[in-house]
């Protein structure tokens, strides 16, 4: 039988999803599973998008154009205009989610064997796009003692080789919701100037951000225009996750035009997707307000029940809506199966991300968790009792 490749060997199982068989056969046993292990908001999404969806008299379903149709490119400008992001609709390339914006971002600026530097923790499918495209992630860690905060530059300037071309920040983050202060973008670009470097910035979760910090774009970075390439999606801000419509956004031309190469290869972005995510952006402040105000309450909610259960820490986020947690426990792989296999509290039990999935340092993350606030208070209170008396039952607790 023919070998796999390599590239399929090294690329690394999800740690949002590879659970997911035990988590099924749980429900397939009538067990309640609270999932914690992905962030898919439960919110509702916009009724624009779906009456938009509703209402299509098309009778055919046809290609866009590979960059996304226009009308929806040129109202995404004045969207980022609220952000005081100037852009053109030529900028702006509409892509099958986030996801593919960051293979397609990697595909054009990066050779094979070519290195780029990410703080860690760092979301999980990082990695497997830079196996993807042939290109190496070399890691910085920063700690939960700091809040997970941007490790200082010297580190940075220790990894930067003849090989590195870039640095990707995710901002807010996720998986531990810290939001860069303008110091730290500061910083940043002056890293990005210095050694000429891409600047890779995923901005997904810009509209939550809870505490005072100002949302610093990577797109208001001074004298760096070029070396910017924005990642965006609606997936989180409408509760779009389905629709698989993200943005790639530079001021670089050649980026740009190198990436339409790769945009034309695969045809088309999703059609029924653009007019849901063009019609979204006629939703109404109150829509976003809610959804903001009950992230917030969720996470406060959250951080001071988790904080309460004795030897369990976590930082309070900052945005998005994620937190990393440390657990009084051995290994997090082996007791989030743990906890869908074998554990059972009054029927139900819990779906949590294992944190070394979001580490490349060997040996991070081991006695850590992502849990994404997507579910209600109510559901999270009863998830975070089911938590506490798995970790009263856990037999490798520390």
């Amino acid at each position: 039988m023919p070998e796999i490749s390599q590239r399929g060997v090294q690329m690394p199982a999800s740690p949002i999803r590879k659970l997911a068989p035990l988590s099924d056969a749980a429900k397939a046993q009538g067990v309640k599973v609270y999932h914690l292990n992905i962030g898919q908001p439960d919110l509702p999404s916009p009724v624009t998008a779906l009456d938009a969806i509703r209402s299509i008299d098309r009778t055919t379903l046809e290609y866009s154009p590979s960059d996304g149709y226009r009308f929806y490119r040129e109202n995404l400008t004045t969207y980022y205009k609220q952000y005081d992001i100037d852009l053109t609709p030529e900028q702006i390339i509409v892509t099958a989610g986030g996801s593919e914006a960051v293979l397609y971002a990697f595909m054009a600026c990066l050779n094979p064997g070519d290195e780029i530097i990410v703080p860690e923790p760092a979301y999980a499918n990082y990695m497997a796009f830079a196996i993807s495209a042939g290109a190496v992630i070399r890691t910085i860690p920063s700690t939960m003692e700091t809040g997970f905060a941007l490790p200082p530059m010297e580190e940075f300037e220790n990894l930067i080789n003849e090989r590195t071309k870039g640095i990707l920040i995710c901002n807010p983050n996720n998986p531990t919701g810290y939001v860069y202060t303008p110091q730290e973008m500061e910083q940043i670009r002056n890293l990005v100037k210095k050694y000429n470097l891409y600047l890779f910035s995923d901005e997904v979760y810009r509209e939550f951000i809870y505490n005072d910090t100002p949302y610093v774009s990577a797109c208001h970075l001074e004298g760096v225009e070029e070396n910017v390439v924005l990642i965006d999606s609606v997936s989180k801000r409408y509760s779009e996750c389905g629709i698989r419509i993200g943005a790639l956004i530079t001021k670089n031309q050649k980026v740009h035009d190198t990436v339409m190469k790769f945009c034309q290869a695969r045809l088309s972005p999703p059609l029924i997707g653009q007019i849901a995510a063009n019609a979204s952006l006629q939703v109404s402040s109150s829509y976003m307000q809610h959804n903001f105000d009950e992230y917030k309450g969720r996470r406060d909610f959250l951080i001071e029940r988790l904080n309460k259960i004795p030897g369990v820490y976590s930082p309070m986020p900052q945005g998005a809506f994620y937190t990393l947690a440390r657990l009084p426990i051995d290994d997090a792989d082996a007791f989030c199966g743990w906890c869908l296999s074998d554990f059972r509290y009054e029927g139900q039990t819990i779906f949590m991300a294992p944190a070394t999935g979001f580490y490349v340092t060997s040996g991070l993350g081991k006695n850590e968790v992502r849990i994404a606030y997507v579910l209600n208070k109510e559901d999270l209170d009863k998830a975070l009792t089911v938590l506490e008396k798995a970790l009263e039952a856990y037999p490798n607790r520390r």
